[in-house]
């Protein structure tokens, strides 16, 4: 079978998607795809992705992340990438990669860890809940439950 491949050639899985991002076989009933390369502005990004994880679909959130530090300020660059990181860590302990949801939980703690509280996100809360949940990171079955607040509570 040929490889999917989007309008500028690049391989794109065209399967569809469980809500944690697994490739599901051709035909199966999957989630929407997050569309790429969508430019919001960080507090649409903050609610978009907050939806996301509440809903179970923190690989989803990832991506929302992700196209917030590629179309940001240079100087949002590691806020951005490290809650993409604490998103794709969770992503990966729900899917049962107990040891690479706890390294990727901590290295996103430690890349957001000091920063300020940009549009109210609670830096110093997510550090404590990736910190925390990278201890129990085998014991993670339900993505939504787990489910980080970015804003102060």
């Amino acid at each position: 079978m040929p490889r999917d491949r989007d309008t500028e050639g690049r391989a794109r899985s065209g399967r569809p998607r469980d809500g944690l991002g697994r490739p599901l076989p051709y035909g199966a009933e999957g989630v929407p795809r997050q569309p790429e390369g969508v430019v919001r502005t960080p507090e649409a990004t903050v609610r978009e992705a907050q939806r996301l994880l509440d809903a179970g679909m923190p690989f989803h959130a990832h991506e929302v992340f992700e196209d917030a530090w590629k179309s940001g300020p240079a100087e949002e660059r590691d806020l951005w990438q490290g809650l993409a990181q604490l998103a794709v860590g969770l992503t990966h302990a729900a899917r049962g990669n107990a040891a690479g949801g706890a390294r990727l939980l901590l290295r996103g703690a430690a890349r957001i860890a000091g920063q300020p509280d940009p549009y109210g996100i609670d830096v110093g809360g997510l550090v404590r809940w990736a910190r925390a949940l990278a201890d129990r990171a085998g014991e993670v079955t339900d993505a939504a439950a787990e489910a980080p607040r970015l804003l102060g509570e």
